[in-house]
């Protein structure tokens, strides 16, 4: 019963799910054009909160953990593990009022509707991971964008999502550039727990009554510390958490 009820949900998430990506493509363009960057933004983050609540069709359960204060009107850098493309919408939904840009690839800025048109005309960065030099360029000139906007950046130094849950290895290449060109802005760690079971067969069926958690821990000032240290803390506190 589960197994038929997982592959009717799933065909009707996508349904709506592929509808609204159409649908909020047009809205970011209208808003882009009409309203320029806060035109945008309203797009976006309905579109975020939007898609977060798709996921409840699943059966899906959201819970954010934030015991901590987010210090308010600095520049943040949001550094996470990775475990699947639904990671996004609810990090962008809960953190909205912040202005949450991304460190992306730059495979995704085109072919993609809402998605491609978000990452390029919403102030996230695209790397060329074949390319060190376009990457570092590009990274330097985003903290920069970061640090006088007081707007969050958000990387996944995993590079990619983890298929099981297991944490992969931490590069601190985007991480540095990111403190270096961002001085004034806190790092804020958090452990993303279980969004890779939507994914556990692949990308159909999805997996129904997942419990999914985002898990926000406290914020460091990026030049209290030397980068070696507060690499380490970051990276400590993520893996410390998640539950395997």
């Amino acid at each position: 019963m589960k197994k038929i009820l997982s592959y009717l949900l799933s065909s009707i998430f996508y349904l709506f799910y592929g509808i609204f990506l159409l649908f909020f493509h047009g809205l970011q363009w209208l808003g882009f054009n009409i309203g320029k960057y806060r035109g945008h933004k309203i797009a976006v983050d309905f579109m975020n909160c939007t898609l977060t609540y798709l996921l409840y069709i699943l059966g899906t359960r959201i819970k954010f953990i934030s015991k901590h204060p987010i210090p308010k009107n600095v520049p943040l850098i949001i550094v996470s593990n990775h475990q699947s493309m639904n990671d996004i919408s609810p990090l962008s939904c809960f953190l909205r009022k912040y202005h949450p840009k991304f460190v992306s690839k730059i495979e995704l800025g085109k072919g993609i509707p809402s998605v491609s048109y978000n990452l390029t005309h919403g102030g996230s960065v695209l790397i060329d991971r074949k390319d060190p030099r376009q990457a570092l360029s590009a990274l330097k000139d985003f903290g920069k964008y970061i640090e006088q906007n007081n707007y969050a950046a958000v990387i996944f130094p995993e590079g990619t999502r983890s298929k099981d849950g297991v944490p992969k290895r931490f590069s601190e290449n985007g991480l540095k550039m990111l403190t270096k060109f961002t001085p004034s802005a806190y790092v804020i760690p958090v452990t993303i727990n279980n969004c890779w079971k939507l994914n556990k067969k692949g990308m159909f069926p999805l997996e129904i009554g997942v419990k999914i958690t985002f898990e926000l821990h406290e914020a460091i000032k990026a030049d209290s510390v030397e980068f070696e240290k507060l690499f380490d803390m970051v990276e400590t506190k993520i893996k410390s958490k998640i539950i395997v």
